[in-house]
């Protein structure tokens, strides 16, 4: 299976350059990333591959939020927990911090927008008995 975008459109889209060993390391990405968009779409009974070659306008999208979820994973610090925004107080002493990824890991990566755009988000629905005694 090929990957949904290459290490050009990351160059390209991001405007940066990497060295070899970040370069290898994005590849390895782009790899999981697009295993990871073609599994979410089979878990909702659509084939991404298929969809892609229907209408290049949403390949270009697919291209698009993989290079978006491949940085963003890249950008994770490999010795320790990713930090989207942090607070620090002084007297009182105070501290918050966000995690970017919220259980991190490029598995956890993939988030609802990303999902939702790609049309591979589904409304979960179900019934709820009330029970009369």
């Amino acid at each position: 299976m090929t990957d949904y975008a290459t290490l050009a459109d990351v160059m390209a889209i991001t405007g940066n350059t990497y060295t070899a060993a970040e370069q290898d390391r994005i590849e390895e990405l782009l790899g999981l990333v697009s295993a990871l968009i073609r599994n979410e779409g089979r878990k909702v009974d659509m084939d991404i591959d298929q969809m892609i070659a229907d209408d290049s306008n949403y390949g270009e999208v697919v291209k698009m939020l993989t290079v978006d979820v491949t940085v963003r994973a890249f950008r994770q610090s490999g010795t320790g927990e990713p930090m989207s925004q942090e607070s620090q107080g002084a007297l009182g002493y105070t501290w918050s911090g966000t995690y970017a990824v919220p259980g991190g890991g490029v598995a956890m990566s993939l988030m609802r927008n990303e999902k939702k755009i790609l049309g591979i988000r589904r409304q979960k629905y179900g019934v709820m008995e009330t029970w009369q005694i």
